[in-house]
């Protein structure tokens, strides 16, 4: 995972405006204009906050397979979880491995006190991810305009496995 460049657009279309990748993701597939728009909101992100989504990129061939991270929730000051993949890369854990890693970050690197996920209801696969990592069903609520389901965790019930985690600073 690393974070978005500006010439990501290309390959961050290609994934927003899958609908396969889509269904369950805000109001579905996204323009070229909107994608742009959506990434540079990403890297500002990273530069106010110290967080947002990352790229998620495939060791082998180096190619933008999804994202992941943490981003601010729906007209809230809570933080939330978001994921996303290409459907080539579906039902191979990697879902599960970069959320556990954006969960890592936020309460051992950022100290977050909690952490919110949110899935449609149909969006099985997703809320299945959230349960893998201990996060836990709440409520019912609706955020961006769309029913969804509320999953939270808490820094004091989360426990990091043993898996390398190594975090590249950039110089400045």
């Amino acid at each position: 995972m690393r974070q978005f460049k500006s010439q990501d657009l290309d390959e961050l279309y290609g994934l927003y405006s899958n609908p396969k990748v889509m269904k369950y993701v805000g109001k579905g597939i996204l323009t070229k204009a909107e994608t742009k728009t959506r990434i540079l909101k990403i890297i500002e992100s990273w530069k106010k906050n110290n967080f947002g989504m990352w790229s998620v990129v495939h060791k082998i061939d180096n190619k933008m397979i999804g994202c992941c991270g943490l981003c601010f929730l729906d007209n809230t000051l809570e933080i939330e979880l978001g994921y996303l993949l290409n459907p080539a890369y579906w039902h191979q854990g990697l879902a599960t491995e970069v959320a556990k890693t954006s969960l890592r970050y936020g309460f051992e690197e950022f100290k977050l006190k909690e952490i919110v996920g949110i899935a449609q209801p149909e969006n099985i696969a997703s809320q299945k991810v959230m349960e893998k990592l201990a996060i836990k069903y709440e409520k019912d609520a609706n955020y961006y305009q769309i029913n969804m389901v509320y999953y939270k965790i808490f820094r004091k019930e989360y426990h990091p496995d043993s898996s390398l985690y190594v975090l590249h600073r950039k110089s400045v």
